[in-house]
């Protein structure tokens, strides 16, 4: 008798975890190359830059982590399902740190408002344009949102959308974050040193703000539905459900499904059959396209007259 196990595939280096720690390299040699610049030269603007990308970094370090964790503890046994919602853990995680950036940029946006400051225009389009080219390499890098990494762990038919890589989510929002911050910085410094509109540069602060709170809502949202075993997509479950109601003389009864990893799902299913046929053959049955990577069946014989 073979011994089932939990692993799920989540013991493997995932190409996402690559592209997360070459983009967290990347962040932190510009943030030394920027902190020791503004030190050098007495730039307050590339020291705040530089200080910012710490923050940054230790954003895509939780990813970073998380990836680790998953791979090293990936065969524990104290994980009931594999370490799957690891990844959805550490989205979450990335989510509040996301909200907590929106709330910094609409605190700091607001004091200039009421105390404005004077711009030195250059350097800070120096500044702004060195971190559009590093944030900018590294939405290149990382090169998608997470769906996209479902898709290519588990198939093109994986349904990614309701189990996709909310720990890749969450480092490519944050560095999509940051790439808009410095095109909007771009924009309000460039409409401020030709046009005379300084204004424009704490109002990009609440247009920037405003995009990432979105951001980190719906990364919110879909994280904590796998935290808390949310049902799956109903197109997901009505389509095991049509699956199995297609065997002759079969019914489900009562069926649950939920993701417990990246494009992975399991699911509880009750069955009324009249003839009732060993688990195998109705696993056989779910629809490999779905990834039910762990179900398990209770069975009923119906009876005559019933």
């Amino acid at each position: 008798m073979s011994v089932h196990d939990h692993v799920f595939g989540q013991d493997k280096r995932r190409s996402s975890e690559r592209r997360t720690i070459i983009v967290v390299a990347l962040t932190l040699v510009t943030m030394v190359v920027e902190i020791a610049s503004g030190l050098v030269f007495g730039s307050m603007a590339l020291l705040a830059d530089g200080l910012h990308m710490a923050s940054h970094a230790a954003a895509l370090g939780v990813t970073a982590f998380a990836y680790r964790y998953a791979r090293r503890h990936a065969t524990d046994p104290r994980f009931s399902f594999g370490t799957g919602k690891v990844n959805a853990l550490a989205g979450f995680a990335g989510a509040i740190l996301l909200v907590i950036f929106a709330m910094w940029m609409s605190i700091e946006t607001t004091v200039r408002f009421i105390n404005p400051v004077p711009i030195v225009f250059d350097r800070a389009l120096m500044v702004a344009v060195l971190g559009l080219l590093v944030n900018g390499a590294s939405v290149l890098i990382l090169g998608g949102n997470g769906h996209e990494h479902a898709s290519e762990e588990h198939g093109p038919h994986s349904h990614e959308a309701h189990g996709g890589d909310h720990n890749f989510r969450a480092a490519y929002l944050h560095v999509l974050a940051d790439a808009l911050t410095s095109v909007l910085a771009i924009g309000a410094l460039l409409g401020g040193k030709y046009m005379g509109a300084v204004w424009l540069d704490p109002v990009m602060g609440f247009v920037g703000a405003a995009l990432v709170a979105r951001w980190s809502y719906g990364l919110l949202r879909s994280s904590a539905w796998v935290l808390l075993d949310r049902q799956a997509d109903p197109n997901i479950v009505e389509e095991i459900r049509s699956a199995l109601d297609s065997i002759p003389g079969t019914m489900v009864t009562d069926l649950h499904v939920w993701s417990i990893g990246p494009g992975l799902f399991a699911a509880i299913i009750s069955i009324q059959a009249e003839h009732a046929e060993p688990s195998a053959a109705y696993r056989m049955a779910l629809p490999e396209a779905l990834n039910v990577v762990h179900a398990t069946f209770q069975i009923e014989e119906k009876r005559p007259g019933r």
